[in-house]
């Protein structure tokens, strides 16, 4: 399959990856063979970026790291939990602990496989995949740095839970009463869930405070700030500056790594995103690339350790109009390399 932009896609293509609602319901089933209207529906709800099927890339697949049942239990739980908030009702700790089990169940069967973030987003889904992934990242980093798994979930459960603040009517991040910030606000909402440890509230209060002593709400120095905040924060920065960036523009995963490193010890801590560059897939499967050689294809494959230097599929009409098929694998290839990501 092939990652495209919702504007490139042609009726009669065939869909790659399954589409969501916000509560975990299917919009759309990989496999389905696209229409016009299904085109202009994914277009008016939201939807940038879909994956379609090629012929040339039918084996390849996308390896997840949570099952989609596990996904869209966990969206379900999600949306139970924001709804029961907005009513001020109470929501129910359980389903989240339950759901996050089975989540990071997944993920340690696949805790070697590099994350991407290839969910596809709506108006009505992006918060909840926003959360799912910074959940993912924020528990593989974990993991990586080696936490006990009581930790771990500890972790992944604050992660989800991160921006439950903003749906906090009464919340506003530029008012100069810093108890309106969502930090503030997740942290209320959370900090007299006995079921939940106090850490898991202190990551909704903590994860916009940076090493540089210049986050919010508080200001906190580097020391002051917890290590699963931080964790979040770097999750949590990785996943807004391609989907939900505040400047308006939106970056590629390598795109996002490099500015990411450039703030170590200013926004982001050096530890943690050590182990965060060693999660994540920086030339995601499905992307199409230009290679230093002027060819283009697709990545098809990648590599622990080197995410740099995935594997890439090239196909080329021969002179007896026969598609021609040929793999680079750039980490035994070291002369050639990635030139550019193609829209």
């Amino acid at each position: 399959m092939r990652q495209v932009n919702i504007d490139t896609v042609e009726s009669g293509q065939y869909l790659g990856r399954t589409i969501f609602s916000s509560n975990g319901a299917i919009l759309l089933s990989d496999g389905v063979q696209l229409t016009v209207y299904m085109i202009n529906t994914l277009r008016r709800i939201g939807v940038t970026m879909i994956f379609v099927k090629e012929p040339y890339l039918e084996d390849v697949e996308i390896v997840d790291v949570v099952s989609e049942e596990n996904k869209r239990l966990v969206m379900q739980r999600m949306g139970e939990t924001f709804d029961s908030l907005r009513s001020g009702k109470e929501f129910k700790t359980k389903n989240i602990s339950v759901s996050i089990d089975r989540m990071l169940d997944d993920l340690m069967k696949n805790k070697e496989v590099l994350v991407q973030l290839s969910d596809i987003r709506t108006k009505d889904n992006e918060m909840y995949v926003h959360a799912m992934n910074v959940c993912t990242i924020s528990a593989l980093i974990g993991i990586s740095m080696g936490l006990a798994q009581n930790q771990v979930k500890e972790l992944a459960i604050g992660a989800l839970l991160h921006d439950v603040g903003k749906i906090d009517l009464i919340t506003d991040d530029t008012s100069p009463d810093e108890k309106k910030h969502h930090t503030w606000r997740g942290f209320e909402a959370l900090k007299n869930k006995w079921e939940f440890s106090l850490l898991i509230a202190h990551v909704a209060f903590q994860h916009h405070e940076t090493p540089d002593g210049e986050g919010a709400p508080r200001k906190l120095d580097a020391e002051q700030i917890h290590l699963y905040a931080k964790i979040v924060a770097a999750a949590n920065y990785f996943d807004n500056i391609q989907f939900n960036p505040i400047s308006g523009k939106r970056l590629l995963p390598h795109e996002a790594c490099e500015e990411m490193m450039a703030l170590v010890g200013t926004k982001l801590d050096r530890e943690v995103l050590i182990h965060f560059l060693r999660t994540v897939s920086i030339y995601p499967t499905g992307t199409s690339v230009r290679l230093s050689t002027k060819e283009s294809g697709v990545v098809v494959g990648q590599h622990r350790g080197l995410p740099g230097r995935p594997i890439v599929r090239i196909a080329k009409q021969g002179h007896d109009d026969e598609l021609q098929i040929k793999e680079i694998d750039l980490a035994k290839h070291t002369t050639v390399f990635i030139d550019s990501v193609l829209s």
